[in-house]
C-alpha cells in the first residue's frame, strides 16, 4: 500500500495525524499534513485507511496492490476515499 496527501486539498484538520500519528506529520507553518513515508508498513494499513475515510477534505489518496502483489503501474487500484 502507498499513501500520499494532496497538499492542494489538505486544510490541516489534523484527523489523520490523530488517527495514524506514525504515518502523518503536520507542518509547523500551516498545519497541513504530509505522509511520513510513501510505503505503508503492514501494521499501519488499517490506520491509514481509517485516516483516509476520516479526512473531511478527501486529501488522502491510497494505492493498494491487487492480491497482495507488488505495486506496479498496470495493476494498481488508486482510491480517493471520501468521508
Amino acid at each position: 500500500m502507498k499513501v500520499r496527501v494532496d497538499p492542494q486539498r489538505c486544510q490541516g484538520h489534523t484527523l489523520c495525524a490523530m488517527i495514524a500519528p506514525e504515518m502523518f506529520v503536520l507542518s509547523d507553518l500551516d498545519g497541513s499534513s504530509s505522509a511520513v513515508c510513501e510505503l505503508v508498513p503492514p501494521d499501519q494499513e488499517d490506520l491509514v485507511r481509517e485516516a483516509a475515510h476520516s479526512c473531511p477534505e478527501q486529501a488522502i489518496c491510497i494505492e493498494e496492490s491487487q492480491n497482495g502483489s507488488a505495486v506496479s503501474p498496470n495493476h494498481v487500484k488508486t482510491t480517493e476515499v471520501s468521508a
